[in-house]
């Protein structure tokens, strides 16, 4: 007994055709070997499929992460691309994936295993080259059509980045043709173009064109303006080029999705060898731009989707955010995604109505009569429209309105931004008179209302709604209830404005915090006035909201700024203070007396007239145990506090070194390792005099100050200038030191260089002048000083340090 197929009742295999019957038993086993044959066929069909839809999975899966596109719509470039090329899916699946396949045959690796690959289909015929009496040229409104793909194609389908891309174009694609550098440009949200990819060009020129401005008429920017291909025999405009004027080229606008993105631009070496490009090769290089075109990606997004609509509800103008809708790779209408606070329908109707319709179901006449056009012009150049003046249709209701808008269109990652004003147009647009007053209460934030208590009705400009908080649809706040929307605080405020105008028929204002329905605070100032009829009933109340919350922010800001001006003016004044205290602390006003050395001193400081500029000059006049006298004078480098403390730290510090008994070269080398190891490295001049009282023998160096000047009866003498740099300028300075001899009536004047310093003449010039003009020192030194401080030439408002001694008589011996 066999089993029937169906698996209903035992058949016997001899009979007659029934049950138990032996005579058909041949037919039944023919008709059971093909069942099973059959049912062996299908099994090995769905295995088959499995592994295709495996292999054809997997391409997509590759083409979605690398465009970043979902799912859904990866399949579908799949398709369109297989369908263009005139093969099967499974071919340019395995061609994306990298496996090597047959057409219509995927790779045994992909399929179950077991599996036998399917029988590959009859190849199909290619398609015909095109008539003598069409154009060669696609101008970008269609897609390109081609007979199938290529080697070059296949190997480009395989490589995951346009870098590998590119270079696989170049090998299997172009230099077969005789050329040595492919390019591929993008198109940046701004216009410019990017180097998106190269290959054949050395690394110096690739980074001179990595960029390329808006505006600049490359061939691939007049490709893209355009849409129209350039081929090596066609003549060449002027502007630059990659490679130079001569090299010859072919130009390819990159198009996806209806949008040209970049530009696939091929050198020749000068000339092209052999015959122009022919029909096949050009073919050839149109269906490489397209798959360029798939691989290139997008650019870096100005604006993320998920920002676009806070982008829109910012703007001030009525705007729309319209995506392309796509037929045969090309837009032909556009859906109204969103629109922003500021829009009104022309028609009248709501703004949630409009969300997802069709722009030419919306506005059809409009359309047809110039909307449509600079959409669709924007979409597939990229290039932004702004400051077009339309004039249209709106049609609906059984409504026709003429109207002159003014547009403007920018792309926004695969989207457009429209915008549009109404412009004064006597047919029944809006007014010069009307747009000029609702553009000055835009500007200056103010808008107005009128309220009829008797009726309720409540006249409300659009701005007040923005004011408010409150979407444009929403009732509008009545006076009576306006209390309720301000900060508690304010609420008496509110209350008084209304008594004022209601009850006691007078105009009022006020000012308070308008607290929004999302927390924010908006100062608010409001003037309302009554409107009474011929019985002197209140039959209105008119007034304006004003958004005062910049000028109190302001305010505000302005307050803060003066309290910090004060506590700094205060700060620097004491700093000022502190500086002068510390100076006059240090700098007594009189010399040490001198009696017994046989010498007398004179001393006088002149702070700058400035008190702000307070200074380092600083003098110094000591007895040392020897019965040495030192003098010194310094100024040391900038004004205030640093500088006075400097000056203290110098001034101690050779105090303490002169009691050694070194002489001034000496003191002097070691001043400067202190200025060195100061904070902030203290820059000074200074001048050091050591003077025997006993014999008048002074020994002196300086540290680029200014020499001293010996005076006697016969005239005056500027001593010689002993070599040595500014303490603290070099680490291992040298000082010379020079000797020289009082002789008794003899002085010795140091001094700094505010006394003598002056803008328009050297130095020099200017001791001369001040000796000359004072004339012999007198008995009275304290006069004398006193005198040269009268006649100074300086000009510069800085302070001034003085120090003379004169040798009345040889002191005894020590």
């Amino acid at each position: 007994m066999t089993a029937d197929p169906s698996g209903d009742t035992p058949r016997d295999p001899g009979g007659s055709g029934v049950p138990g019957s032996g005579e058909t038993g041949d037919t039944v086993a023919r008709q059971l070997a093909g069942a099973v044959r059959r049912l062996q066929q299908a099994a090995d069909r769905m295995r088959a499929e499995e592994g295709t839809r495996a292999l054809v999975d997997l391409a997509t899966g590759m083409l979605a992460e690398r465009l970043t596109v979902p799912p859904a719509e990866a399949a579908a470039r799949l398709a369109r691309l297989a369908g263009e090329a005139g093969v099967p899916v499974v071919t340019l699946a395995a061609d994306v994936v990298g496996r090597s396949a047959e057409p219509g045959r995927p790779s045994a690796a992909l399929l179950p295993e077991g599996a036998e690959p399917p029988e590959p289909p009859e190849p199909s015929k290619p398609s015909e080259a095109p008539r003598p009496s069409e154009p060669s040229k696609p101008t970008g409104s269609s897609p390109r059509t081609s007979t199938g793909p290529s080697a070059p194609a296949r190997a480009l389908a395989a490589v995951p980045d346009l870098a590998g891309a590119v270079e696989a174009v170049l090998r299997q694609g172009a230099a077969p043709l005789g050329a040595h550098a492919v390019l591929v440009w993008q198109r940046l949200p701004a216009g410019a173009l990017a180097l998106a990819a190269q290959a054949g060009l050395p690394a110096g020129e690739a980074e001179a064109w990595s960029r390329v401005p808006p505006g600049v008429p490359t061939p691939a920017q007049q490709a893209l303006a355009t849409g129209d291909e350039h081929w090596p025999d066609d003549p060449s405009p002027p502007g630059p080029r990659v490679g130079g004027p001569d090299t010859p080229r072919a130009v390819l606008p990159l198009i996806d999705h209806g949008r040209r993105r970049g530009a696939l631009e091929v050198l020749w070496p000068a000339p092209v060898p052999g015959p122009a490009l022919g029909t096949p090769q050009r073919r050839q290089l149109r269906s490489l731009a397209d798959l360029c075109a798939t691989v290139l990606g997008d650019p870096e997004p100005a604006v993320p989707p998920d920002r676009q609509a806070d982008l829109l509800d910012s703007l001030l103008t009525p705007a729309l955010l319209l995506a392309p809708v796509l037929r045969d790779g090309r837009a032909v209408d556009f859906t109204v995604l969103r629109t922003n606070p500021a829009f009104r329908d022309p028609l009248g109707r709501p703004r949630s109505g409009l969300d997802g319709t069709s722009l030419l179901e919306t506005y059809p006449l409009a359309c047809a009569t110039g909307l449509l056009a600079p959409l669709l012009r924007a979409h597939e150049t990229g290039e932004p429209g702004t400051d077009e003046r339309l004039h249209l249709v709106f049609q609906g209701g059984g409504i026709e309105q003429p109207t002159t808008l003014r547009i403007a269109v920018a792309p926004l990652d695969g989207r457009l931004l429209l915008t549009w004003q109404r412009d004064a147009d006597p047919s029944g647009g809006e007014s010069d008179q009307s747009a000029l007053l609702r553009q000055a209460q835009r500007l200056a934030r103010v808008a107005g209302f009128e309220e009829q208590p008797g009726t309720g009705r409540i006249l409300w400009n659009t701005g007040l709604s923005e004011l408010f908080g409150l979407p444009p649809d929403a009732p509008a706040v009545p006076l009576a209830r306006l209390a309720g929307h301000v900060h508690p605080d304010d609420e008496p405020a509110v209350r008084r404005l209304l008594d004022t105008v209601q009850h006691r028929r007078r105009t009022a204002s006020a000012v308070f915090r308008l607290i929004r329905p999302d927390g924010t605070q908006r100062y608010t100032r409001v003037v309302a006035e009554p409107v009474l009829d011929a019985d002197g009933a209140l039959s209105a109340v008119r007034g304006a909201y004003h958004d005062v919350s910049a000028q109190h922010w302001t305010e505000v800001a302005l307050g803060a700024t003066r309290e910090r001006l004060a506590d700094s003016e205060q700060e620097s004044a004491e700093r000022e203070q502190l500086a002068l205290r510390l100076q006059q602390a240090i700098l007594p006003a009189d010399p040490p007396p001198l009696g017994a050395t046989g010498l007398r001193a004179a001393v006088r400081y002149r702070p700058a007239a400035k008190r702000e500029r307070v200074g380092g000059d600083w003098y110094d006049v000591l007895v040392l145990p020897d019965r040495q006298v030192l003098l010194a004078v310094g100024d040391v480098a900038g004004h205030g506090v640093g500088a006075a403390t400097g000056m203290v730290a110098l001034r101690h510090a050779l105090r303490g070194l002169a009691v050694t008994g070194a002489g001034p070269a000496r003191l002097l080398e070691w001043a400067n390792t202190v200025a060195m190891r100061e904070p902030g490295q203290v820059t000074a001049t200074a001048v050091c005099v050591l003077l025997g009282p006993d014999d008048g023998t002074l020994h002196w160096a300086r540290a680029g100050h200014l020499p001293p000047i010996r005076l006697r009866p016969d005239g005056a003498e500027v001593l010689p200038l002993p070599h040595g740099v500014l303490l603290g300028a070099l680490a291992d300075a040298e000082y010379e030191e020079y000797t020289a001899r009082l002789d008794p009536g003899d002085v010795l004047l140091l001094y700094t260089d505010g006394l003598v310093e002056r803008r328009d003449r050297p130095v020099e010039e200017s001791v001369d002048h001040l000796i000359r003009a004072a004339g012999r020192p007198g008995p009275d030194l304290e006069r004398y000083l006193d005198l040269l401080l009268e006649l100074s030439p300086a000009d510069t408002d800085d302070d001034t340090c003085l120090v003379a001694v004169r040798v009345e008589r040889p002191g005894p011996p020590g």
